[in-house]
């Protein structure tokens, strides 16, 4: 059992609900035949939600990413005590729930840093994040838009993507789920224009194929979104399609990838999650995110691609409204750990182009 893969799991705004999701997620015996869990966070904050949900687990603090001083496991539920690693001098043992406070992005920011820079040194196989609140991190000092360009940054990558990932399942007909990825992230509807190129819809439609395969599909259909209403109804609605859009499909094509596009996204998606399409690549966040989370909210994940890394999260936010009232469910975050460990082959890099199955 030891060859299980050691994933660290980020707490990430504990002012939010991601001590709760993580507390819940630990107590699932079957969560430890799949891997070795690591919580890069406060053992404090952690101590708390346990108490908070009447979940019987205990901590111990490492001083680093380690897996060696874990306690003998246990049969039956509960591998207990569980090691947690805390990176961070930010004090964010009595935050108040639901409220802003710029020592928990500090912290956030700390916890996400330290666990991706053991990804990248081999000390840890995948990352796990919980969700980390972007004005938190800002009044911390940390401009960036979310998780995904921090991360991105931190690997030294320019080629990346947010992907949703829904596995397969009664939301899902497809054999092997549904991923949508998006050329453009967190930034305005009326910059993402702008934002377009040709060379940035390529690279996303070869992210997207590359990990269609690393989950076992061995001939990845990719479909493209348009951008405009209808495709742009002949250049009625706009000329993304024709110029910028459909070449991006040609080069895709060219170089062997099944890509089919621009087509209208209403209807790309729909027929994309009754198994029509095994990958997606939209335009900007809200084009893809909402078909998925509006069919399986609970179980979509957030994957990012192009990393030399394996990271996955849980697609919903920090909830403030419901946080540490023990009403935060934990099947995202379990489904984000399964997606980290099935990508955990032997070359643990989300850019392997072999097909895993």
């Amino acid at each position: 059992m030891s060859n299980r893969p050691r994933v660290a799991i980020t707490l990430g705004d504990v002012a939010g609900v991601g001590p709760e999701v993580v507390v819940r997620a630990l107590a699932h015996d079957s969560l430890y035949r799949e891997c070795r869990p690591l919580v890069v966070g406060s053992a404090e904050v952690m101590k708390r939600a346990a108490a908070l949900l009447g979940k019987p687990l205990t901590f111990f603090t490492v001083d680093g990413p380690t897996f060696e001083s874990m306690p003998m496991e246990k049969q039956g539920l509960l591998h207990t005590p569980i090691p947690c690693w805390n990176p961070s001098s930010a004090d964010v043992s009595n935050l108040t729930a639901g409220v802003l406070d710029a020592r928990a992005g500090a912290a956030a920011y700390d916890w996400l840093v330290a666990a991706t820079q053991a990804a990248l040194d081999g000390r840890v196989d995948a990352i796990v994040t919980a969700p980390l609140n972007k004005a938190a991190l800002h009044l911390a000092g940390h401009i960036y838009p979310g998780h995904t360009e921090i991360l991105a940054e931190r690997c030294g990558v320019a080629d990346f993507a947010m992907m949703l990932y829904l596995p397969p399942g009664e939301a899902v007909r497809g054999e092997f789920g549904l991923g949508v990825a998006h050329v453009t992230l967190h930034t305005s509807i009326r910059s993402v224009p702008a934002l377009l190129s040709t060379s940035a819809i390529r690279e996303k439609i070869g992210l997207v194929d590359r990990f269609v395969r690393r989950i076992g599909c061995p001939q990845p259909r990719v479909g493209v979104c348009a951008l405009n209403p209808h495709a742009g109804e002949q250049g009625l609605f706009g000329d993304e399609e024709s110029t910028l859009i459909a070449p991006a499909v040609h080069q895709a094509t060219a170089d062997r990838i099944h890509a089919i596009g621009p087509l209208p996204a209403d209807t790309l998606l729909q027929r994309a999650v009754g198994g029509e399409f095994d990958g997606v690549v939209a335009m900007y966040h809200d084009q893809g995110h909402i078909a998925l989370k509006l069919i399986g909210f609970h179980r979509a994940v957030n994957v990012t691609l192009g990393l030399p890394i394996v990271r996955t999260s849980p697609s919903h936010g920090t909830a403030f409204d419901i946080a540490w009232q023990g009403k935060a469910r934990e099947d995202g975050l379990l489904e984000a750990i399964r997606i980290a460990v099935r990508l955990c082959g032997p070359a643990r890099r989300l850019e392997e182009t072999r097909p895993v199955g």
